[in-house]
C-alpha cells in the first residue's frame, strides 16, 4: 500500500511521517509535499492507495491538485477550517483530523480506510462533487485560522483568536495573547502573509505583523510614521509603521 502524505507545514510534516511510520509500518509513505504544483506532479504519474492531506499549501489549496489530476483515491484530511468546510469533508471523504493530529485519531481513521470497500467509480464520482461543492463554496479566500509552534517540548495549536504578533528575530516568532513568546517553523513573514487574513492582521515592517484584536493605540510621530502600541502584556515590543505605510495603517485599524 502506498500512502500520500501532503503537508506543508516542515514539523508537523516531519511528526506525521514518524507516526506513520509507527502505524502504517508495511506501507510506502510518499512525501510529504508541500506545494500544489508538487502534488500535481507526483498524481500525474503516480497512484497512491490512501492520501493524507494538508488543505492550505504553500501556494494554494490541495484542492486545486486534485481537481487537476481528477483524483478518484480516499482522502484522509487534516484542517482547521471552519465548521461547513468540516461537514463536507466527513460527508466526501474517509475522514478528518482537527490540527493538532492526535495519534488516536489518525489510528481510528486509519482502521475506517481498511474497513472501507469502495469501487473505484463510486468514489470518484463522490470526490467530484465534493470538489464541485468546495469550489462553490470558496469564492473567498480561506485564510489559515490555527498556527502551530513549540511549547517547552511540545508542539501547540494557536488560534488566531490568541496571536498578538508575529516577529522576525532570525527566528519566526510569535507573540501570544497572553505574553508567550512561541517560536515557529515559518521561513519568513511573506509566507505568512500569504496565510493570514487581510482584516485581521497587519504588516506593519520587515520584523512585526501585529493583530488587530491587540492593539491598544497609536500615536503619530513627528516624522510621518506611526508608533503602534499594543495591549498589555505585548505593550512593551517596538513598533512603527512608516510614513508610506501610515494611511493603509490608519484605514486598517479604524475598519
Amino acid at each position: 500500500m502506498t500512502i500520500l502524505l501532503i503537508e506543508d507545514e516542515p514539523l508537523v510534516g516531519k511528526q506525521l511521517l514518524k507516526l506513520m511510520r509507527q502505524l502504517e509500518p508495511d506501507a510506502t509513505l510518499a512525501g510529504p509535499l508541500t506545494s500544489v504544483q508538487d502534488v500535481v506532479d507526483y498524481l500525474t504519474n503516480n497512484r497512491p492507495d490512501l492520501v493524507i492531506a494538508d488543505i492550505q499549501l504553500a501556494d494554494g489549496v490541495s484542492f486545486d491538485a486534485f481537481g487537476t489530476v481528477g483524483l478518484n483515491v480516499p482522502v484522509i484530511f487534516t484542517t482547521a477550517y471552519d465548521e461547513y468546510a468540516i461537514r463536507a469533508f466527513k460527508l466526501n471523504s474517509i475522514d478528518y483530523l482537527l490540527k493538532p493530529i492526535d495519534p488516536d485519531e489518525l489510528r481510528a481513521a486509519l482502521a475506517k480506510y481498511h474497513r472501507w470497500q469502495p469501487t473505484g467509480t463510486d468514489f470518484a464520482e463522490q470526490f467530484q462533487m465534493f470538489l464541485a461543492q468546495f469550489t462553490g463554496r470558496s469564492a473567498t479566500p480561506a485564510y489559515k485560522r490555527r498556527f502551530t509552534a513549540h511549547y517547552l517540548r511540545q508542539i501547540i495549536s494557536v488560534s488566531q483568536e490568541q496571536i498578538a504578533c508575529f516577529c522576525r528575530d532570525e527566528l519566526i516568532f510569535l507573540h501570544t495573547t497572553d505574553g508567550q513568546k512561541l517560536i515557529t517553523d515559518y521561513r519568513t513573514l511573506d509566507e505568512l502573509d500569504e496565510l493570514l487574513d487581510p482584516a485581521r492582521f497587519f504588516r506593519a515592517n520587515r520584523q512585526y505583523i501585529i493583530a488587530l484584536e491587540s492593539v491598544a493605540g497609536y500615536e503619530p510621530h513627528y516624522s510621518g510614521k506611526l508608533i503602534v502600541h499594543l495591549k498589555k502584556p505585548n505593550d512593551s515590543l517596538d513598533i512603527t509603521i512608516s510614513k508610506e505605510k501610515a494611511g493603509a495603517f490608519r484605514q486598517w485599524f479604524e475598519g
